[in-house]
């Protein structure tokens, strides 16, 4: 027997069930995370956020762009390994274009070489512009391939975007000069610093803020205080165990983005360490986990949610405009930053011996 026949419908495109459902959640919940209601809790958001990356699923928003007379179609690719600054830049991605009535089509790019399949399906969508969140607003290969192909870009959060392409960015530079000048201020003469994936240039950035702090203090910068890291907490957990067991270890560490810095307190902890009694801890960003660990971090407060909002109010603009008033806006969005200072920082005291866990 047959079954009957319902509405035809293209059985590969997620709907807003589909992301309800992987996300455990209501339809209704995922509206209001797409809509950038408030009234959500974090970990809700933040499971509806990595449905749709999963999913790829775009919003639907035909009926109000029928009243603008417009369809825009906003590509996000991303591969950052930090949910929690995803998490950030797809809430702030989700709320501009849901005011800016145009779909957002979230896309992941795999690592070890994916970036070309990456673009090419994201394509065949018939996307109209694209937003790069780092580490991608630095791959060389998705903005050759997108710039070969006319695809208007806009690059967040690198520290050198290309001429072409549009970029919304704070002084990553200056920001990490700013941090390092606090410790040293606070009292601290041996500061560690771990950096950020070297494909990044805000990685470069930041590291170049430190040495250059350090130096204006007359400070050492030696390389037995830098430990190298790839944004991660993985990483961040290498890093701080091999600048805490060096043989004369730093008072205070900063790290280049707080899921090292998180990283970095555990790593203390294990250690026998308080924090920030005996090590100061500094990160970068100001994600969600600055807050909820303890104690919380003091870091420099990236406007991820705002940068990503200012990302694609800016493309849009761009593509309604057209490239004959490009030239009215301006290309290179620079954000504000802010030092945030909480708990895990102090002056330096005499620091005792590190005890074995256990």
């Amino acid at each position: 027997m047959k079954e009957p026949r319902g509405p035809r419908r293209q059985r590969n495109v997620p709907t807003i069930s589909d992301v309800a459902a992987q996300a455990g959640v209501s339809p209704m919940t995922v509206s209001r995370v797409i809509n950038g209601e408030s009234n959500v809790r974090d970990d809700t958001r933040l499971r509806v956020e990595e449905a749709i990356a999963a999913l790829n699923y775009a919003p639907n928003v035909a009926a109000r762009t029928l009243a603008g007379g417009d369809d825009i179609r906003i590509g996000l690719l991303h591969s950052n390994p930090s949910f929690a600054y995803l998490s950030e830049f797809l809430v702030g991605s989700l709320d501009q274009a849901s005011r800016s009535n145009v779909h957002l089509v979230v896309e992941k790019c795999d690592d070890d070489g994916g970036e070309a399949a990456a673009v090419d399906h994201l394509l065949r969508g018939r996307i109209d512009g694209v937003v790069l969140p780092p580490p991608l607003s630095d791959s060389l290969p998705i903005l050759s391939a997108l710039e070969a192909r006319g695809i208007p870009v806009v690059a967040v959060a690198t520290g050198r975007a290309p001429d072409w392409a549009l970029s919304v960015s704070i002084d990553d530079r200056q920001a990490a000069y700013d941090m390092t000048r606090h410790l040293i201020q606070l009292g601290h003469v041996r500061i560690g610093f771990i950096t950020g994936n070297p494909n990044q240039t805000a990685s470069a950035e930041r590291l170049e803020g430190y040495r250059a702090a350090l130096k204006d203090a007359g400070l050492t910068t030696g390389s037995e205080l830098v430990a190298e890291g790839m944004f991660t907490y993985r990483s961040g957990l290498d890093a701080a165990d091999l600048l805490l067991d060096s043989a004369d270890p730093p008072t205070a560490i900063f790290a280049a983005n707080d899921d090292m810095a998180a990283a970095t307190v555990a790593i203390a902890h294990r250690k026998g360490l308080d924090v920030p009694g005996d090590l100061t801890v500094c990160g970068f960003d100001d994600t969600a986990l600055a807050t909820t660990i303890w104690p919380e971090l003091t870091t420099i407060r990236q406007p991820v949610i705002e940068m990503s909002r200012r990302a694609v109010e800016l493309l849009v603009r761009t593509i309604r405009n057209g490239k004959a008033s490009a030239a009215d806006q301006p290309a290179h969005v620079l954000a504000d930053y802010e030092l945030i200072r909480r708990q895990s920082d102090a002056a330096p005291r005499r620091r005792p011996a590190a005890r074995k866990p256990g």
